[in-house]
């Protein structure tokens, strides 16, 4: 915070923590959405059903903290370009359980790859020391929200 104690947003950890995540999310953009003309919501809901397999769309959005709507408008889109299909559940017929096409399953594992070098050279670039520490603290506050020791409220 600010001398004095008034609120300046460059110095509110949020803030910082949610320029950190776009600058290293604009840094990968290019890899998804040129060379496959995927949207950052259709890459996550890739990763999701590649790293997890066929799951609902409540469920992406629930584990990627990403808004229904959008998982909505990646879902008809992936759907329309090949990249998975929807099966009514058989305990819920309401429910659809997406899952990736063999097409979308090859896009990930090339994305994949390409995620891994990313993640390598950001590392590299950070060092090996400050890498590990960053790691460690984001870790400790994805921890300290899920058990409800942040809120709104303290």
């Amino acid at each position: 915070m600010a001398a004095g104690g008034t609120f300046d947003l460059q110095d509110f950890l949020p803030y910082l923590l949610n320029q950190a995540a776009e600058a290293t999310s604009r840094g990968f953009q290019s890899t998804y959405r040129d060379r496959y003309g995927l949207t950052r919501t259709q890459w996550r809901v890739m990763a999701n059903l590649g790293r997890f397999g066929a799951m609902t769309a409540r469920d992406i959005c629930r584990i990627s903290h990403i808004e229904k709507t959008k998982v909505s408008r990646a879902v008809a889109g992936m759907e329309a370009e090949g990249l998975l299909t929807r099966a009514t559940s058989d305990q819920d017929r309401r429910v659809e359980n997406l899952s990736l096409t063999p097409k979308g399953r090859a896009v990930f594992a090339e994305i994949g790859q390409r995620a891994l070098a990313f993640d390598a050279d950001l590392r590299t670039r950070l060092g090996p020391d400050v890498a590990a520490r960053v790691d460690s603290i984001l870790r400790e506050i994805i921890a300290l929200q899920s058990d409800g020791a942040i809120t709104e409220d303290d």
